[in-house]
This record gives C-alpha cells, sequence and structure tokens, in this order.
C-alpha cells in the first residue's frame, strides 16, 4: 500500500507559477514511476506527465511541454510538479498517481491515487 497526499494548490493569475508536492508513505516510493493527473469540471481526468523510478525520464502531455516539470526527490519520498506560465484552461484539481510499470498514460494502470489539490488559474 502507498498513500499519497498532494498540496500546493491554489489560486494564481495566469501567467503565474505554482509548485505541486505530493507525499508517499508506506511502500517503497523508489518501487513506483509517479505520474500527475488533471480533471477540470465537466471533463475526463487527463494526464499531465510521468517520471521513472529514479527521474531520469519523464514524459509530458502536448500542452504542457515548456511550461511544467516533472520531478522527484527519494530520498524524501516526493514528487513534484513544478507549473509555471499557467494558463486558465489548465484549471483543474490535479492527482498524483503510482504505478509499478513504465510508458503509460491510462489512468487505470495506476494503483495508488491521492485525494487531488485543487489549482485554479484566473485570467
Amino acid at each position: 500500500q502507498v498513500q499519497l497526499v498532494e498540496s500546493g494548490g491554489g489560486l494564481v493569475q495566469a501567467g503565474g507559477s505554482l509548485r505541486l508536492s505530493c507525499a508517499a508513505s508506506g511502500r517503497s516510493f523508489r518501487s513506483y514511476v509517479m505520474g500527475w493527473f488533471r480533471q477540470a469540471p465537466g471533463k475526463e481526468r487527463e494526464f499531465v506527465a510521468v517520471i521513472d523510478w529514479v527521474g531520469s525520464s519523464t514524459s509530458y502531455t502536448d500542452s504542457v511541454k515548456g511550461r511544467f516539470t516533472i520531478s522527484r526527490d527519494n530520498a524524501k519520498n516526493t514528487v513534484y510538479l513544478h507549473m509555471n506560465s499557467l494558463k486558465p484552461e489548465d484549471t483543474a484539481i490535479y492527482y498524483c498517481a503510482a504505478a509499478v510499470i513504465w510508458g503509460t498514460r491510462e489512468s487505470q494502470r495506476y494503483d495508488y491515487w491521492g485525494q487531488g489539490t485543487q489549482v485554479t488559474v484566473s485570467s
């Protein structure tokens, strides 16, 4: 079992920045690929970014490339999502998730989920 707790969401103006954190507890954090997903009102949950077990490989959805950066600190059992140049369309609840396999953007392949943190970007 892995417990995930997100933090760092909030209200920010367009063009601003936020850093989301996801703290993990339970089984070895290093055993998991970590992803960020988001869900806007009335929309399906969508993949945002993923990082491999040691932080050497990352992947992003096209709409956030060049603006968002995913990173992890295995010593702190924490994964981060650094978000720059935020846009109103980035408004959503952001979730972190853990998976044992690399290379998937499908939410159903992730085994553990946090409760989410709200990000609101005003225009």
